[in-house]
């Protein structure tokens, strides 16, 4: 039995990202320069330059500065939705967000991690699904799997693991229902 980490082992040749390596290395510095830039503030001009490398946008979004998005082309996003600053994407897997969702500032969406039970530490990716009027509270995290159902809200500094139900607030980590939400007209 093995019982030790093996991490000269570890193999994810079976991982595609989806793009070729020339686009991603030109995804990589159009992120650095215009997405995760701190000075940059446009967000028309960055909406558009993620549409360029594949990913679908609805109308009147917000992406505010210092934004990581790891591939836009595994990235859907619904209209009114707006995105703080240093919110990372990582999407290794797919993202499907709605219309009117906020993630707020230094938010985290995790599509990938990592089998800790095998000595070769493979890689494991989920897709994230964020419906339509969820919010994802400041510095909280999304797993990967993590489906967020219609209106759902993860407090600030939580930690979502695999389904938040319809109209319910999450605190904590693990995240735990702590009331249900109700919107006033």
């Amino acid at each position: 039995m093995n019982n030790s980490l093996d991490l000269s082992k570890y193999e994810n040749s079976w991982y595609k990202t989806g793009r070729n390596f020339f686009i991603r290395i030109l995804w990589y510095y159009s992120n650095l320069l215009f997405i995760k830039n701190p000075y940059f503030i446009f967000s028309k001009l960055k909406i558009n330059i993620l549409r360029l490398f594949g990913a679908k946008i609805g109308k009147n979004v917000l992406i505010k500065p210092s934004v990581n998005i790891k591939y836009p082309w595994k990235l859907k996003i619904g209209n009114n939705t707006w995105i703080g600053e240093n919110v990372w994407i990582d999407n290794l897997d797919f993202v499907e967000i709605g219309n009117n969702v906020c993630i707020s500032q230094g938010a985290f969406l995790l599509c990938g991690n990592h089998n800790y039970k095998k000595s070769t530490f493979d890689l494991i990716v989920e897709k994230i699904t964020l419906e339509d009027g969820v919010w994802i509270g400041a510095k909280s995290i999304v797993t990967p799997g993590c489906l967020c159902k219609t209106h759902s809200v993860l407090s600030t500094l939580s930690v979502a693991g695999k389904i938040l139900e319809e109209y319910t607030v999450y605190k904590g980590n693990p995240a735990i229902p702590i009331r249900k939400r109700e919107i006033n007209e």
